[in-house]
């Protein structure tokens, strides 16, 4: 195994076996591939912290609703693309009971991961009209729905939501919306990577704006609940997950089943569309897809021209288990909560070490423990940060590349095993030493 820090030439030759130019701008996928090569080539445990890979075991209703799905021979039969009947009851009704929020199940499909949902969304949203195609993303950001955006010809603004907080909110949008261009306002609450969670008052801010200027809100609830200041685990009970649906009539709901259900390698999400824009027509629409009305244009010329269908077993595996939570058997939220116990033992960690947390403040309260967290080091900038940490055995993502306008790091919690707490803290120390 070698000391650290690894050389920089041995890091940079890493690299560009793996076609690598600049590390510290380098994507999610390439800095897993990275460490990949570098564990392989020197025994090296990383602290890997530069992707959201879930760290904790699928719920056990959802193994055993797909296999016996698989016994009863789903396998060999094309799952319907716009998702079993039953499970859509069961979305319709998880929204209900969870958000308060009333979708009727027609309006509510499976998707391939919530990227899916996220990547129809924009493309039906900027095709209503002929001009009115660009996206506005309220960062900081997952950096794909860029790529996504991009991949489907769309022009995009984005800002920094922690510069422009509550009645700031309102001018910032105002501000970008009055070209008249936009199709879309897509965001996630909680944020990726920042862990920022949007008001009550905020989401009516974008729900105002999104009517005032016609616009198609997608609200990205990859951390469904997952803002644990606030306990939203009984079902059909207050407080609920807060949701731009309580202030706005045409949305998009896209929610991921990879972190807060432990499904990521089932590749399964939901996407519900509000039911004043499920049966809107827009006559652009039939440039693109089979009919006018936006919820079969979405169905049977996105949803079936991209994939066909979730796989059918997946399907039956999700439904087990919305059953299971719907009814209030099994508490998801419970199941998650060692994330933000991790987090606030890391920040605590690299606090201690000279590091700053660059997203600190989440509006006027503290910001909250989760998924992620943001760190920054006197001095560098994002990517210097990445670069420095790989040295010493941590990845992680620079900022740069989620619309941050800030320097520094995105740290996930996920992969960190309780035995890593020790190792971290002693390679954060000599990390100190060296740069302090």
């Amino acid at each position: 195994m070698p000391n650290l820090p690894l050389g920089k030439e041995r890091l940079h030759r890493a690299a560009a076996d793996c076609g690598i130019v600049h590390i510290g701008t380098a994507g999610i996928r390439q800095l897993r591939r990275l460490v990949d090569r570098i564990e392989a080539e020197t025994g090296l445990h990383f602290i890997r912290m530069e992707m959201g890979i879930p760290g904790v075991p699928s719920p056990d209703a959802s193994v055993q609703g797909e296999i016996r799905a698989l016994q009863e021979g789903v396998g060999a039969v094309y799952p319907p693309f716009e998702g079993i009947a039953a499970l859509k009851t069961e979305i319709a009704r998880f929204i209900q009971r969870y958000m308060d929020v009333a979708i009727n199940p027609p309006n509510c499909f499976p998707t391939l991961g919530a990227m899916q949902g996220c990547y129809l969304g924009m493309a039906l949203a900027a095709r209503r009209y002929a001009d009115k195609t660009r996206i506005l993303f309220i960062d900081p950001g997952f950096p794909v729905n860029k790529l996504q955006a991009r991949s489907l010809g769309l022009a995009y603004a984005t800002f920094d939501l922690a510069e422009y907080r509550g009645k700031k909110l309102a001018y910032k949008l105002e501000s970008v919306l009055v070209d008249g261009d936009y199709a879309a306002i897509l965001y996630a609450n909680p944020s990726n990577p920042a862990w920022l969670c949007l008001s009550a008052a905020e989401l009516e801010i974008i729900g105002a704006a999104a009517h005032r200027h016609d616009l198609v809100v997608i609200e990205d609830l990859a951390y469904f609940g997952m803002d644990f200041r606030t306990d939203y685990r009984q079902p059909g009970k207050p407080p609920f997950v807060p949701t731009v649906a309580h202030h706005a009539d045409h949305y998009l709901l896209i929610i991921s089943s990879s972190k807060v259900f432990s499904l990521a390698g089932q590749r399964i999400g939901m996407l519900a569309i509000s039911n004043a824009l499920a049966s809107a027509r827009h006559a652009h629409l039939k440039r693109f897809y089979p009919s006018d009305i936006f919820s079969e244009a979405l169905a049977y010329g996105g949803l079936y021209a991209i994939g066909a269908g979730v796989s059918h077993s997946a399907q039956f595996g999700l439904l087990t288990l919305l059953q299971n939570i719907n009814s209030g058997r099994y508490d998801f939220l419970e199941a998650v909560r060692g994330y933000a116990q991790r987090a606030a033992r890391l920040k605590t960690l690299f606090r201690d070490n000279g590091f700053q947390l660059v997203y600190d403040r989440d509006g006027e309260r503290s910001l909250g423990d989760g998924f992620y967290f943001t760190v920054g080091y006197p001095g560098m900038t994002g990517a210097d940060l990445v670069k420095a940490l790989m040295r010493f055995g941590i990845s992680a993502l620079a900022l740069d590349a989620t619309g941050s306008a800030r320097q520094g790091v995105r740290a996930c919690v996920s992969q960190i095993a309780a035995g890593d707490f020790d190792i971290i803290a002693q390679r954060l120390a000599h990390f100190h030493r060296v740069f302090g």
